[in-house]
């Protein structure tokens, strides 16, 4: 859940001198298998295409099908292993100060939006999400980067958040440019 007023920068021994520490929130643990069913789905639809090529085109029947047999096995793998991954490295954080996001492993990305920068806050739920009770908050700034995206929250949690970003910029003084 959201932890309390903080930052995600603490004193490194030097006066003046922070230093980034991860966001404190983890994602909710159905994120886990929301994106296994994203994998399943996105494996299953080339899978399905080259059976049923397989059955109707005899001579390439052994090829087609020996494909679609691989593809399932890499596409249950990553199922099966990417998604845990995932989770164990994203992180969020909102102080009064600004909303950061960490994410990936091996090509980390942290993204800090001053809160005097945040332009929109946003909640989506697509189909998938909405089947395992989850929300993404889409934070939009005055940044050519892009949104910061903190998908795979509760959609309470996310709800909370938006309000309380909502109420956090309001009070934040410029003009988000």
């Amino acid at each position: 859940m959201e932890a309390a007023a903080g930052t995600a920068a603490e004193p490194t021994g030097a006066p003046g001198v922070r230093r980034l520490r991860p966001p404190n929130n983890t994602l909710d643990a159905r994120a886990v298998s929301w994106w296994r069913a994203q994998w399943l789905l996105l494996t299953a639809a080339p899978v399905a295409v080259l059976c049923v090529l397989g059955v109707l085109i005899t001579p390439a029947r052994t090829w087609l099908l020996g494909v679609a047999v691989v593809l399932a096995v890499l596409g249950a793998a990553c199922a099966a292993l990417l998604p845990r991954w995932w989770f164990g490295v994203h992180r969020w954080e909102v102080t009064d100060q600004a909303v950061y996001v960490r994410t990936g492993f091996f090509r980390q990305e942290w993204r800090i939006a001053p809160m005097s920068r945040i332009q929109t806050v946003d909640t989506v739920r697509g189909p998938l999400e909405q089947l395992f009770r989850l929300s993404t908050v889409i934070v939009t700034t005055a940044s050519s980067k892009g949104a910061l995206h903190i998908a795979g929250l509760d959609h309470e949690t996310a709800a909370a958040l938006a309000e309380r970003l909502t109420h956090i910029t309001q009070g934040t003084p410029g003009d988000a440019t």
